[in-house]
């Protein structure tokens, strides 16, 4: 039969079960939350999280990731009257016709929440502010945060200004794999220098959890008014493992973050998901020596998951239509994928665990005359 099979896939539900302890998830008092594992983006807590909140100056996560992607911290930008004007909040003060960097900008941004400089670094990267906003909204389309719509640049609290905890985990993510931006949020103090005129300011960060030297703790950025209430998202990078918590319209944000990282690290863990050329099943060869060839995987891999949820992992297999012959040791013939609560942990490909020969021409002819 000349014509190819469809690829096929198979679910093995519950195929992986261990018995643990029952375990409460952490109670928090945020309006929204959300826990995520920084490297593969599996969240382990989710309240609320898909839901629209006001996010106040999280927003200057966005600001300052699409400033570091744009532009040249070193260069100089000239301050207008708009962004010398902004005074509600945080600020530093820049006043118009000053010269200071972009990268000094992002610096204030980020460590002490400074709302004037963000209408700065707008303009100074893309010309304006409205423009720089399109950015903001387009990179967030470009991340797959759906349920975001930012309409400034500090988090001014605005009707089309809104986001998630899901949405927020998801950027900070991203962010924090930029060198430069890590390097700001978890700076604890530092100084602000103006090129024109020759001043400069000393500035603190406003996550207190970096003071407080929580364990692993490596940012990211908090935020406050009226609408959102207390705000923050933190990071965490601990004993291999990495971690984000945001919480929204918190009563005790630090309390509420506290809670969720250390559930985190204390009820997950890893788990040999496979190991390393473990058989899976056989596939059928056209025309080879041998009928089948054996399926293994092509490498080790451990995933991590609560412990009292190990039974929810589940593998996906996706095998590819039988070959025809010869089969290489080592062929890629198809993949498996661990998934729990239908979130995707980790994949390996599945390869042949041996060579099958292609059958001599003359096989056929005994096959016919014999």
């Amino acid at each position: 039969m000349q014509a190819k099979l469809a690829f096929f896939s198979f679910l093995i539900a519950a195929a992986m079960v261990w018995p643990a302890p029952a375990q409460a998830q952490p109670d928090v008092t945020a309006g929204a939350a959300a826990l995520m594992d920084a490297d593969s983006g599996v969240f382990y807590y989710a309240k609320n999280a898909t839901e629209r909140r006001d996010i106040a100056s999280l927003t200057k996560v966005m600001t300052c990731i699409l400033a570091e992607e744009l532009a040249n911290p070193k260069e100089v930008v000239e301050i207008s009257p708009e962004a010398a004007g902004v005074s509600v909040g945080s600020i530093i003060d820049i006043r118009a016709g000053e010269l200071i960097t972009l990268g000094e900008l992002v610096k204030a941004a980020l460590v002490c929440s400074a709302n004037d400089s963000t209408v700065a670094i707008a303009e100074g990267v893309a010309g304006d502010h409205d423009t720089f906003i399109r950015w903001m909204n387009a990179k967030a389309l470009l991340l797959g945060m759906t349920k975001t719509r930012f309409a400034n640049t500090n988090g001014y609290t605005h009707p089309s200004h809104y986001s998630t905890a899901r949405d927020m985990a998801v950027l900070a993510g991203y962010a924090l794999r930029n060198p430069d931006f890590a390097r700001l949020v978890r700076t604890k103090r530092t100084t602000v220098y103006w090129l024109e005129p020759d001043r400069k300011e000393w500035i603190e960060n406003t996550n207190q959890l970096l003071h407080d030297g929580f364990p692993g703790i490596t940012g990211v950025k908090t935020g406050t008014t009226d609408a959102a209430g207390q705000c923050l998202i933190a990071s965490v990078s601990h004993d291999g493992r990495n971690m984000i918590t945001v919480v929204l319209r918190s009563g005790g944000r630090y309390w509420d973050t506290t809670q969720l990282l250390n559930w985190g690290m204390k009820e997950t863990e890893g788990q040999l998901a496979c190991g390393c050329g473990e058989y899976f099943t056989r596939l059928r060869v056209k025309q080879g020596q041998l009928p089948d060839v054996p399926l293994e995987t092509e490498h080790e891999l451990v995933v991590t998951v609560p412990r009292e949820e190990k039974d929810l992992l589940c593998k996906v297999v996706d095998i590819h239509p039988p070959p025809v012959a010869p089969v290489r040791l080592g062929e890629r013939l198809g993949e498996v994928v661990f998934t729990w609560r239908g979130q995707e942990l980790g994949r390996t490909n599945l390869i042949a665990g041996r060579e099958v020969k292609e059958r001599p021409w003359y096989s056929a002819l005994g096959r016919r005359y014999f």
